[in-house]
């Protein structure tokens, strides 16, 4: 077991922690998983984010202090929000093709979906400023009127719904910010604020940066003692996460335990909900495939030509595997910039520099589920979206995926501004709430993979990346080429 490459032990204790809650929920151990397992899967994502955030700062702080060349830094910030802006808006264009190419929304009983429908047209009715833009009104049909009240219920079940009040309250304040307010949001009013909340990762990036230019354009006898406490302090994090990641597969298991025992009581409820939405989750899950599989890696072996396809997926594995457990690409970002600077090769200027950057903003993943999701509940409720609404759905996605916290379910928050940005009653998200969960677990696990494919492509086109013949053998095993 001891010469298992820490991936595989991860696998093992992914499927173990599967496994167990089942047993948990079969013979009535909730109690005790919730008591007793959990608990360390929350001790376990608690400890990488009160690491990941000082490991951005004084990573960052020496990555920037160390460039010998200040236009390096703004030639390569530019390249790096291209290339995560870019991979954001082909995720969401792979998203749209495969949900309006296949209509999960359509798989419905019928009789289901005018009802639905009658709930929407009844909803744009109480609603001020909002109107029915697809010219159908099947409230005025009597062949409907038979299912009129049941939609009323309905509505009034969505509406009494306390998780949706909760993200509608999180939208609220999203959507009512000026158009600048992401700029105003970069500056820290408190950095020490800043660094106690891990909502606040963009201040803390913008605070290293500035601070690595200005130990930059200050004497070097001044600067060189600030930069070795920053490299020192910097050193002891990563060692950090060389230790938690050791107990790593344990943690996993008892984080999957945790989770899917709370998911539900009985055997069968388990089962309806890893079956519920199962043609959504299907288009979702192949849209993530395709980001994952096709295009990150072609992107790798047609611009790089250093990496195997097998290889790539080797090296970067045990961040892909740790954000599937834990669902937080910021709680994954040390495992991540571990792996890519000694698996990958590329170097510590880039990587520390680019890595945080896509820990924040990008989320390919998330914005791919958030337009299947859009239109797969307007396809529920028998709405049609024009091409220009589904455009406003890429842009809306592209923007807010900067705004979404690296954070398990923050895409939901996310998913209400779009909706409202289409005309849509956010509290559809409901629908799509069972299943979110799972589906949460592989976008993270897409825009680790994500983040480790741009920091690589900035190495290469900075002729900073250096593949090494073997991948490390410290805290990932002794997996070898």
């Amino acid at each position: 077991m001891k010469k298992l490459p820490l991936h595989v032990k991860i696998i093992i204790g992914l499927l173990l922690g599967v496994i167990y809650s089942f047993l948990s929920i079969t013979f009535g151990w909730n109690e005790f998983t919730a008591n007793f397992v959990a608990p360390f899967g929350t001790i376990f994502i608690r400890l990488l984010k009160f690491i990941a955030v000082p490991l951005v700062l004084f990573s960052i702080i020496g990555g920037v202090s160390s460039l010998s060349d200040v236009g390096k830094l703004g030639r390569m910030g530019a390249k790096t929000i291209l290339a995560y802006l870019a991979t954001t808006v082909t995720a969401i264009t792979v998203g749209l093709f495969l949900v309006n190419m296949i209509a999960p929304g359509t798989f419905m009983a019928e009789e289901r979906r005018i009802k639905n429908r009658l709930k929407y047209e009844l909803w744009v009715q109480q609603t001020e400023g909002v109107e029915i833009f697809d010219g159908r009104h099947y409230l005025d049909e009597a062949r409907h009127q038979h299912l009129l009240a049941a939609a009323g219920e309905a509505l009034a079940e969505e509406n009494r719904n306390r998780t949706v009040e909760e993200k509608l309250q999180a939208a609220k304040g999203f959507r009512e910010a000026g158009p600048l307010q992401f700029v105003v949001d970069l500056v820290p009013e408190n950095i020490v604020r800043s660094l106690s909340s891990g909502k606040l990762m963009l201040q803390v990036i913008f605070f290293a940066i500035f601070f690595g230019l200005m130990l930059l354009m200050i004497p070097a006898k001044k600067a060189e003692p600030v930069m070795a406490v920053a490299d020192g302090i910097n050193a002891v994090f990563m060692k950090m996460v060389e230790v938690v990641m050791s107990a790593a597969p344990f943690f996993v298991f008892a984080l999957m335990s945790g989770v899917l025992a709370r998911m539900a009581d009985t055997p069968a409820e388990m089962l309806e909900i890893l079956k519920g939405l199962a043609v959504y989750s299907v288009v979702v899950l192949s849209g993530l495939f395709l980001m994952t599989f096709v295009i990150y890696p072609s992107l790798v072996l047609l611009i790089v030509r250093k990496l195997s396809y097998r290889e790539f997926f080797r090296r970067i594995s045990p961040a892909q595997f740790l954000a599937l457990s834990t669902s937080s690409s910021a709680a994954t970002l040390p495992v991540t910039m571990e792996c890519v600077r000694d698996n990958l090769g590329v170097s510590k200027n880039v990587s520390h520099f680019v890595l945080p950057i896509g820990a924040t903003v990008n989320m390919d993943g998330t914005s791919l589920y958030q337009a299947v999701a859009v239109i797969f509940v307007a396809q529920l409720h028998m709405v049609e979206l024009s091409l220009m609404q589904q455009l406003t759905v890429v842009l809306t996605a592209t923007f807010a995926s900067i705004g979404t916290a690296a954070v398990p379910s923050a895409g939901l928050v996310m998913l209400i501004v779009i909706l409202q940005s289409v005309g849509l009653p956010p509290a559809w998200i409901a629908i799509i709430i069972p299943v979110d969960r799972i589906l949460d677990m592989c976008r993270t696990a897409v825009n680790v993979t994500g983040d480790a494919t741009v920091s690589t492509l900035i190495a290469y086109s900075e002729d900073e990346l250096h593949v090494p013949e073997k991948m490390y053998e410290n805290f990932l095993g002794s997996a070898k080429d």
